[in-house]
């Protein structure tokens, strides 16, 4: 009897046991599923507390309506306060960037890279290294302006004639110097006027102005302008001027301009560089994240804005050019759509 009363207690501890052991990992798996839980809240975007400001250009260029679509799609598909900015362009951007006063902001590959280095517009400044990319959008073409009654058939014709350049330190005006500079030339051999490409282009339809800089997609619809009363030249970046422009700034890629694009008399040598959104630093890993991923997906609406938007940007084209780190943000979804290894 004893023998079974023992038997008994140990069969009733053994089952004790079990039943505890089977129950204990339930504990575990609730704190599993809280941590889940909290973490997902962590990383919920209250999108009313963020206002993003997309800084874009004049607005003669196409920086100004890429911009706005791009500010359109985060308000209106996104959820997010926004608007776009016209601004100076490139140089001008990079400083709104960097003083927290813009959020995004579209600028050329140059200019990003002499902010990032501390060289040229931006000699004798602190290196902007925490300069970070969003994407890279599409070429802007350097087209050198001007109409049969100038005379002017190359770069050299510039010598004595009056050049508007660009406004003083945007992205056209340092390409102008860039172009001087691999001609061998300064811009005291020319008359220059520091005039963005719409006043110059006006200028020049009032016979003010010989040529003008126009750094921007094509077709421009300013250049376009042009052309209803007049016979529009092209003027070519070609030969020992564009092969030393390139060795010394390589972020140049040598293009050419269709005749159609202005009704010209031939193609045109010239070359191109990258446009870039940038991103301000500041901007939480999540929101840029959200922003990237929005915009890719509603990709459609930028392309509307524009042809050269159309025909450039897109997923497969977002690495090209960007010579500075992406932020966090935009390299996650980079990553996870294979883009970025």
């Amino acid at each position: 009897m004893k023998r079974k009363l023992v038997l008994l207690l140990m069969l009733l501890l053994v089952l004790s046991l079990a039943l505890t052991s089977c129950g204990s990992p339930a504990p575990v798996k609730e704190d599993a599923e809280a941590g889940a839980e909290g973490e997902a809240e962590a990383t919920q975007i209250n999108k009313d507390d963020y206002f993003i400001t997309v800084a874009t250009g004049p607005t003669s260029g196409l920086y100004y309506p890429i911009g706005g679509a791009f500010s359109s799609v985060i308000k209106n598909k996104l959820g997010y306060k926004s608007s776009a900015q016209s601004t100076g362009a490139s140089v001008e951007n990079i400083n709104l960037i960097m003083e927290g006063k813009a959020d995004m902001a579209i600028t050329m590959a140059d200019a990003i890279a002499q902010a990032y280095d501390g060289t040229g517009a931006f000699e004798g400044k602190q290196p902007m290294k925490n300069l970070r990319a969003m994407m890279g959008l599409y070429p802007n073409y350097v087209q050198i302006v001007t109409t049969d009654k100038t005379g002017i058939k190359k770069f050299e014709d510039l010598k004595g004639k009056r050049v508007g350049i660009g406004a003083p330190n945007s992205g056209v005006e340092l390409n102008a110097r860039m172009m001087y500079e691999a001609h061998g030339m300064t811009y005291e051999d020319s008359k220059v006027d520091y005039l963005n490409y719409g006043e110059a282009i006006d200028q020049m339809k009032n016979g003010l102005i010989d040529a003008a800089f126009v750094t921007s997609g094509i077709p421009n619809a300013t250049v376009m302008e042009l052309g209803v009363t007049n016979k529009i030249v092209i003027v070519p970046v070609e030969g020992e001027g564009a092969d030393r422009l390139i060795e010394k700034y390589p972020f140049f890629v040598k293009e050419v301009i269709p005749k159609e694009t202005y009704n010209t008399d031939a193609d045109a040598n010239t070359v191109t560089v990258r446009n870039i959104m940038i991103v301000r630093e500041e901007l939480p890993e999540e929101v840029v994240y959200d922003l990237t991923k929005g915009i890719y997906e509603n990709i459609g609406d930028i392309k509307a804005s524009h042809n050269t938007a159309d025909k450039h940007i897109s997923l497969e084209n977002s690495q090209i050019g960007v010579s500075i780190p992406f932020h966090p943000g935009a390299e996650k979804y980079f990553r996870e759509m294979g883009i970025i290894k």
